[in-house]
């Protein structure tokens, strides 16, 4: 059985802090648990800490996967779910910049395709 830690203090500053610049305003995501397939080649699940947060119709959710291992991805629905293109991440910071950077390119992307043809 993994025992994955809990996010740190150090690491709630770091998204807070990541969420308050992108935002300009305080965000406080969630801490939750999701399940996780951490082997690819297996069914076995591992439940894994999470930080969640939803901004307008976009929720994101960062998961721990283990000691400086994470995994993002933000959804509308459930049939609507996106990742960053990187599988796992060694560095907090970086996920949380590039979940919110993919995220802002896909809705600049769905306004432009959006609001062709209606001249």
């Amino acid at each position: 059985m993994t025992n994955i830690p809990e996010f740190t203090e150090t690491e709630l500053w770091t998204v807070r802090n990541t969420l308050q610049e992108r935002y300009h305003k305080p965000v406080e995501p969630d801490q939750v648990e999701t399940e996780l397939r951490l082997d690819p080649h297996s069914a076995q699940l591992t439940a894994c800490p999470a930080l969640y947060w939803q901004e307008g119709k976009a929720h994101f959710i960062v998961c721990k996967t283990g000691e400086r291992r994470y995994r993002a991805q933000f959804f509308y629905r459930l049939y609507q779910m996106y990742g960053t293109g990187i599988e796992e991440f060694d560095e907090l910071a970086q996920c949380v910049v590039t979940l919110l950077q993919v995220q802002a390119d896909h809705e600049a992307r769905e306004a432009e395709e959006g609001g062709k043809g209606q001249d």
